[in-house]
């Protein structure tokens, strides 16, 4: 018997009407599970092209464990690196996370209609 008349579970898997995939989705929630990837992001986003050592300057944490978070919020495209000898910028990538923001409220708007299971 299907869900809401629906039948096809594959679509459950694809992009949704907003472009994000459920594997992108997971992807950038699994890199912002952290508290120190948060705050890194908070701070990149506050203070456009910083580097590295600017947000070692005002969290508490080593230079290579920012390195290591920075990594994490690269790979799952949250943060975008440009490299100006003799150091790296980084920025938001603000069309990934309006992305999931919308793709997210509409999940959950889904979720909370009471029409469908």
């Amino acid at each position: 018997m299907a869900c809401c008349g629906k039948s096809d579970d594959e679509s459950i898997k694809r992009t949704s009407v907003s472009g994000s995939s459920s594997a992108e989705m997971a992807a950038v929630f699994a890199a912002l599970s952290n508290s120190a990837r948060i705050d890194i992001l908070r701070h990149i986003a506050m203070h456009r092209h910083c580097g590295c050592k600017d947000i070692t300057g005002v969290l508490p944490l080593a230079q290579s464990t920012v390195s290591q978070h920075l990594k994490v919020l690269i790979d799952a495209g949250i943060v975008n690196v440009e490299t100006v000898p003799p150091r790296s910028r980084y920025h938001v990538n603000e069309a990934l996370l309006k992305n999931i923001a919308l793709t997210t409220s509409q999940f959950l708007d889904s979720c909370c209609e009471g029409t469908c299971c």
